[in-house]
């Protein structure tokens, strides 16, 4: 994985450099793209989205926005107010975070209402807090669209993958035998129970909502 990452990581330079040249808005994103990809990867190995990534990243990102506001709602309301750019920017960011996050964790609590049992942990929360200081409140609502799109599709082609090579097909067998279902529901049960990583698919749909949806229209250009 080691030689993967790291070429990622500098194509993802060189996406920075051609959308944004040698602009503040390029270190931003560079940094950005360097916290992303460690939350990418650190939840596929690990299933975790460390705290020492996501606050020092917020932090970051509040730091920049008072340079480099995200696109947010407080930009059109007090541009004309006499309102200090740096404090505009600062709280698009704080708009964006509270955005992200809350309605994410509005998502894990119904899910858990529902299917009484967690549905995701609150590193994701915590991750689309830093996202949406970053990329402001349109930014993190398309990356959690986007995120949550890309995991659902991957997730229920994986669950048929793992469901037709027979994932854990001894243990459903076992349970067959104890007359606790049919043999097809108790594997397709099994293969549902794997949990994909959350916050990869929302790294992907941050850095396609920073390089690919300005293509689309789906936000502002950045340069």
């Amino acid at each position: 994985m080691y030689p993967a990452v790291e070429f990622a990581t500098g194509v993802l330079f060189v996406l920075t450099y051609y959308a944004f040249g040698l602009t503040i808005p390029t270190f931003k994103f560079l940094v950005f793209d360097c916290l992303v990809v460690v939350l990418i990867v650190t939840d596929v190995i690990a299933r975790i989205l460390p705290d020492a990534v996501n606050w020092f990243g917020f932090g970051i990102a509040l730091a920049f926005a008072t340079r480099v506001p995200p696109d947010g709602f407080f930009e059109v309301w007090l541009r004309d107010r006499a309102v200090p750019a740096m404090l505009i920017g600062v709280l698009d960011a704080l708009a964006g975070a509270a955005f992200g996050s809350l309605l994410l964790l509005g998502a894990a609590v119904l899910y858990k209402l529902v299917r009484k049992r967690e549905g995701m942990g609150m590193g994701d929360v915590k991750m689309m807090a830093m996202v949406g200081a970053f990329l402001g409140i349109r930014g993190a609502f398309l990356t959690i669209l986007i995120g949550t799109l890309l995991g659902s599709v991957v997730g229920v082609a994986l669950v048929s993958a793992l469901y037709v090579f027979n994932h854990r097909r001894n243990v459903a067998e076992r349970a067959y035998r104890r007359k606790l279902g049919s043999l097809a529901t108790l594997r397709w049960t099994l293969a549902a129970e794997y949990q994909l990583p959350l916050g990869t698919f929302l790294g992907i749909a941050a850095l396609a909502v920073v390089y690919v949806a300005p293509w689309f229209g789906l936000v502002a250009g950045r340069q």
